[in-house]
């Protein structure tokens, strides 16, 4: 098991490089990501014998999940190759933006999925690498080789650490420490803000998810900008907490994807929707980071300040204990009322 590995598959899809998974039990399984193919590297990857993997959320859309093995929503669903299969089709059939303006030159033959674990871990590793979740499948030459295992092993929260800590002040708490956490392998680094000292309290705790329109630009879409801003004047005000600033852009689908999901919001789809239709879960984020970055740093039991029950439900299944739930309620404005509907009547949120 490998975590370098992975980080050399996500590197190769990327680059549009072919890369293969091996599963126990099952074939092996050939990739090529179709949002980084072109023509020349589809001729390069396969002749005229391919298929296409796709999430069973985008097979939704396509109304293919009534068809044989596909019927189970909890598998991807593979596609026949037809005679009339290009470049631009798949790009058609990978990203939901152009389901409006493509029309799609059906029908479509959905395949018995021989290999459901190798299938799944494609899909896992293009979330990871922040790349629509869409393969040719079947072809030649693959640049690395990693197993289901290589892929867990890089998102292993585990292997997370403590780089650097460092006094920094910020606007809303002059006592406040910055700590940085990264891990061999993921670009990633999340950040702890402690503000205040310990004081015999299990601190108040806030997970924020990197939001880069929202926290530096100023969007007024969602409400990430305020909640962070509001999260830090709450924990210097309760006397001390943290802060855990989480590299989970987008609900764990990376910048691009979350922007993709803007487009589609702007189609009329609200942000659950959205993200299915991307072919990605509803929320993707592993709070097992939290809890990692928590018990690096001594704390074991947190009152948590949120709104969302999934959070309490993550930090709770590994092992931290959260004692009480803090609601974070901040006034809507006419751009995020429909956000903040679909996060209370959709997702559970609690406000």
């Amino acid at each position: 098991m490998s975590a370098r590995d992975a980080a050399r598959a996500i590197d190769a899809l990327r680059r549009g490089w072919a890369i293969a998974i091996v599963a126990p039990g099952e074939p092996p399984l050939t990739l090529l990501a179709i949002e980084t193919a072109d023509e020349e590297r589809l001729r390069d990857f396969a002749d005229d014998r391919y298929g296409i993997l796709i999430s069973s959320g985008r097979a939704d859309t396509l109304k293919l999940l009534n068809q044989r093995a596909a019927g189970d929503p909890d598998h991807p669903v593979l596609i026949e190759r037809a005679p009339w299969f290009d470049m631009a089709l798949a790009t058609a059939i990978a990203d939901p933006q152009r389901d409006l303006a493509t029309p799609m030159k059906g029908p479509f033959r959905t395949l018995d999925n021989a290999r459901p674990t190798a299938t799944a871990a494609a899909l896992q590793l293009a979330r990871i690498a922040g790349l629509l979740p869409a393969f040719f499948t079947d072809g030649r030459d693959a640049e690395v080789t990693i197993t289901p295992d290589d892929i867990a092993a890089h998102e292993d929260a585990a292997r997370l650490s403590i780089a650097v800590r460092a006094k920094l002040p910020v606007d809303g708490a002059e006592d406040a420490e910055i700590v940085a956490f990264r891990s061999p392998e993921s670009a990633d680094e999340h950040v702890a803000l402690i503000i205040g000292a310990p004081n015999g309290r299990p601190p108040v705790v806030r997970l924020h998810s990197e939001c880069l329109t929202g926290d530096v630009l100023g969007s007024l879409k969602c409400d990430c900008g305020p909640q962070l801003h509001a999260a830090i004047h709450a924990i210097e005000a309760s006397g001390w907490g943290i802060l855990l600033y989480l590299r989970q852009e987008g609900r764990g689908i990376g910048l691009i994807n979350k922007l993709r999901a803007y487009a589609l919001q702007d189609q009329g789809f609200d942000t659950v929707d959205a993200n299915t239709r991307l072919g990605f879960a509803i929320d993707a984020r592993d709070f097992g980071v939290a809890a990692r970055m928590l018990a690096l740093l001594g704390q074991a039991e947190v009152r948590l300040l949120t709104n969302n029950p999934a959070k309490v439900a993550g930090l709770e299944a590994a092992g931290i204990a959260v004692i009480e739930r803090v609601p974070h309620f901040l006034t809507p404005n006419p751009h995020n009322e429909r956000y903040l509907a679909t996060k209370r009547d959709r997702t559970g949120h609690q406000f």
